[in-house]
């Protein structure tokens, strides 16, 4: 499976090394010297996994893994510091703002294999938790004293799209409820907002899931999968 990797150094020689060490491993990459460039990316590109210099003029490593972490795309994403300081300062600071792993200068690339790897099963968990199916059936849901009845259009592991909106915006939690096929009992579960979608849809990401409703959810949705394929 090949992963999307963003790698932002302003040394020339570390990002053309780092580049095609990763094409070498059938990674698709994107390298960025210019980090505030590479930030500028965030908002509409997925990425599987991020290598970023610790020390770059015009905007850090720290503060460019602190954007990456507060974007909605890539916020989970893996990020691995390229750094040349192995002090516990750097250590404590990348850690903070939410680094996953340090990589130290000039790059080992055995090493590197190595950290593909892992990301390349987190890049293939997270791609599974991401699907969607096309699912139809009535879903209620209830925001302040609005109570709307919907039509789903899609149905995944961790999430759904129905339409109508509704009045529904972005990061709003909303109590929905709906039945799935088989099942005598509605699911009552709260679910986030993630994004809305034309002409009158909205996508919402399930949170704190009860055991049982994951459960049933991945069952269902796990059938789905093999029924289509």
């Amino acid at each position: 499976m090949a992963i999307r990797v963003m790698v932002v150094d302003d040394d020339p020689t570390t990002l053309t090394a780092v580049k095609a060490g990763l094409e070498r491993q059938e990674a698709v990459v994107s390298a960025w010297a210019d980090s505030r460039e590479a930030a500028a990316r965030l908002a509409d590109e997925r990425f599987d996994l991020f290598m970023i210099d610790a020390h770059m003029p015009g905007m850090d490593g720290f503060e460019l893994t602190r954007r990456i972490r507060a974007s909605g795309l890539n916020s989970t994403v893996p990020i691995v510091m390229l750094t040349a300081s192995d002090d516990g300062q750097t250590m404590r600071e990348g850690f903070k703002a939410g680094i996953t792993f340090f990589l130290g200068k000039p790059v080992n690339f055995a090493r590197l294999r190595g950290l593909l790897q892992t990301a390349r099963g987190s890049a293939l968990k997270e791609r599974r938790r991401l699907v969607r199916i096309p699912f139809r059936t009535e879903v209620l849901y209830r925001f302040g004293e609005r109570r709307v009845k919907a039509q789903s259009l899609n149905l995944g592991g961790s999430g759904m799209s129905f339409v109508p909106a509704g009045g529904l915006e972005e990061g709003q939690i909303v109590e929905i409820s709906f039945q799935l096929p088989g099942d005598a009992r509605p699911l009552f579960l709260h679910a986030k907002v993630v994004r809305m979608e034309q002409p009158e849809g909205v996508a919402v990401e399930f949170v704190d899931l009860p055991a049982e409703q994951r459960a049933a959810l991945r069952g269902f949705f796990e059938g789905l999968i093999k029924s289509r394929s």
